[in-house]
């Protein structure tokens, strides 16, 4: 950890004594860290991290964290939201209560698309964190 700890320090051009004075966390502790006396604490891994905008992870092992894949949608995930979509304008366009009303009142009319447009992303992102959280495994690349 110290060895990625001198790596910013050199790079952002900072001594010691500013990151100490920026976080608040005592010179010797650096000393003890280098000299392999005592190891960070998570809370003081956090302040330095924050400090040089890179995270705990980079902070003790170098390397970033692996960017979370993005689950992709199937066709059927694609027919599914299009269909919930297309049953919602119709109720729009009938006027029917429920779909996009409060207290009796209507979306206007010239709103319609937007409100479809929102919903249509809401749809794709739950879609997406409920593949997520109900099919961990089958749904990893």
């Amino acid at each position: 950890m110290y060895s990625i700890f001198e790596q910013l320090l050199q790079k952002y051009d900072v001594t010691t004594y500013k990151v100490a004075k920026a976080t608040g966390i005592a010179q010797s502790v650096f000393s003890s860290w280098k000299s392999g006396i005592s190891t960070p604490k998570a809370d003081k891994l956090q302040k330095i991290a924050d400090y040089f905008g890179v995270t705990v992870e980079y902070l003790m092992t170098g390397k970033e964290e692996s960017e979370k894949k993005e689950t992709a949608l199937t066709s059927k995930d694609e027919r599914d939201i299009a269909k919930d979509l297309e049953n919602l304008r119709n109720k729009l366009t009938r006027g029917e209560y429920g779909p996009a009303s409060f207290d009796g009142e209507m979306i206007p009319e010239e709103d319609n698309e937007m409100f479809l447009g929102q919903v249509e992303i809401m749809l794709r992102r739950l879609k997406a964190i409920n593949k997520e959280k109900y099919n961990p495994h089958k749904n990893k690349k």
